[in-house]
């Protein structure tokens, strides 16, 4: 073979994986609405990628690239590294030449401190190869064994633009963030057909497993987005908050001024009748820098907001009670869901904002059968161990041990503020009552006691005083107008950001679950 002949061929190698599956299943993938993964790639980097390994595995067997595809280009100007499935190639599955170069994309992910983007779409381990790759060191779990090694340490994202079953439905289960496609995406530990086998239910597979089922209720999903493009889109916006890894600090950006109209409404947008629900996304948005919200599961949980921002410029993580929906009180998936959010902000040094506005957890037999204790002992611990700059702001109602689940002052955030809306009590004037005066209220005749209810809740609510907290008690280090809080907070956060992070030391902690 002359050397013309040899670069022909090395030539033809290459485009045959470059081009990936061909015929009826590429056909049917595109039909579907969904794009090619060198496609997804294209809107993905910043102008291409740096280099790809492995491109030519599986080429002696007609598996262009193994069904994978591993490489490492510019998102945002940074370097990030990409495993993303081809389900062109053998319906994206995962055979022995795709495993190591999975792993070793994880490796260099972990050794170059670079964030780790997993794209996928694939219909999991190839089962006809099981024997030699199920069982053993050198097995598929090395995939999710690497994932937590890496936790905390480089971000991790997942864009599931297809299926995700069996074991690699925990692919997204250990990233950080989890972007679905509605419609497309889907993860579950067993197949309908395998429900209807051997449990004998029928359902489909968006009922299974779909991406609205695991956005709005199981919480596996974090984002959902209509298309491949914007899931894309929003891998990369969320990882523009992040830094690299753990041991840097989050990157600022441009400031902006927060949107004008709610701004302009900002001093009145809260109620100061407690029992007076308000969407707390039209405080937030006086708050913050225009547009850069990006909320982390928003379908899922609703009383509690969740999301990253920036204050002039700068990333912050806010955690606030919503008393649009179910009045803002925790439930346990409220605390699920806020717990996650903050274990991630403190692991990649983003600031955390607090927004209070609850009167505690949920009570009753039904959410205690949840193991609401369990759950709402995961909040709190979160919000205690976490040692980035830290402020909690009482906006309204600051009750009971939501008070603390919320960062409360017996936390140790970096400043309690408050608005003159704050009710700072142990209990609502409703409870209080209730508890102290039951037995005197049951004496009375029916007729008298709505009036002695009203009155001793009047002089109850006399003593939930703001001022009356931060005077008395160093409850709040400051009583501000909601027109004055972004300055304070933009201010307070660079300075509380040049203090030394309040690492416990100890080799883990021994979470709720």
């Amino acid at each position: 073979m002359t050397h013309e002949e040899g670069l022909a061929k090395l030539e033809a190698k290459r485009q045959s994986a470059l081009a990936g599956g061909q015929g009826k299943v590429r056909d049917k993938h595109i039909e579907a609405g969904k794009l090619l993964v060198r496609q997804r790639l294209e809107i993905l980097f910043d102008d291409g990628f740096d280099f790809e390994d492995g491109l030519l595995a599986g080429s002696e067997r007609d598996l262009p690239g193994d069904g994978i595809v591993t490489v490492i280009g510019k998102v945002n100007g940074r370097d990030v590294a990409v495993v993303a499935n081809d389900m062109t190639v053998k319906a994206g599955t995962w055979g022995p030449q795709a495993l190591l170069k999975f792993n070793r994309m994880q490796e260099l992910a972990l050794e170059t401190g670079i964030p780790l983007l997993y794209l996928v779409d694939s219909a999991g381990a190839r089962i006809d190869q099981q024997k030699e790759l199920f069982l053993g060191r050198n097995g598929w779990g090395n995939i999710w064994y690497n994932q937590v090694q890496i936790s905390g340490r480089v971000p991790q994202v997942c864009v599931l633009f297809g299926p995700s079953p069996a074991g690699a439905a925990y692919v997204p289960g250990l990233c950080d963030l989890v972007i679905m496609v509605d419609k497309q995406a889907s993860a579950y530990l067993g197949s309908p057909r395998m429900a209807k086998m051997t449990i004998f239910e029928d359902v489909t597979e968006e009922q299974m497993g779909g991406a609205r089922l695991h956005c709005m209720f199981s919480g596996l999903g974090d984002v959902l987005v209509k298309n491949d493009a914007e899931g894309i889109e929003k891998a990369k916006q969320f990882l523009s908050y992040l830094p690299l890894n753990w041991t840097e600090n989050a990157p600022s950006a441009q400031a902006t001024e927060p949107n004008a109209e709610a701004v302009g409404k900002i001093d009145t947008v809260v109620p100061i009748n407690q029992n007076v629900p308000y969407d707390v996304h039209q405080l937030i948005d006086g708050l913050i820098d225009e547009g850069s919200f990006f909320e982390v599961k928003e379908l899922y949980a609703k009383e509690m907001t969740v999301g990253m921002a920036r204050l002039g410029g700068q990333p912050v993580g806010i955690v606030a009670n919503n008393s649009k929906h179910k009045g803002g009180v925790i439930f346990s998936d409220t605390s699920d869901k806020a717990a996650r959010f903050i274990w991630l902000c403190n692991a990649y040094n983003v600031p955390l904002l607090f927004l209070q506005d609850v009167s505690g957890y949920m009570i009753g037999s039904s959410v205690e059968k949840s193991g609401i204790i369990r759950h709402g002992a995961k909040l709190l611990s979160a919000v205690c161990e976490s040692s980035v700059p830290r402020i909690c702001v009482l906006v309204r109602k600051a009750y009971g041990g939501g008070y603390l689940a919320m960062s409360g002052a017996p936390t140790h955030p970096d400043a309690m503020l408050a608005l003159p809306t704050a009710l700072p009590a142990l209990v609502g004037p409703e409870a209080a009552v209730n508890a102290i005066h039951y037995n005197r209220i049951m004496e009375l005749p029916e007729e008298e006691r709505a009036d002695f209810v009203k009155q001793k809740r009047d002089e109850f609510a006399k003593d939930i005083d703001v001022y009356r907290a931060a005077a008395d008690s160093f409850a709040a280090e400051d009583v501000l107008p909601a027109s004055r809080l972004r300055d304070d907070l933009i201010k307070r956060f660079r300075i509380y950001s040049r203090r030394d992070a309040k690492v416990i030391n100890r080799r883990s902690a021994v979470h709720p679950v």
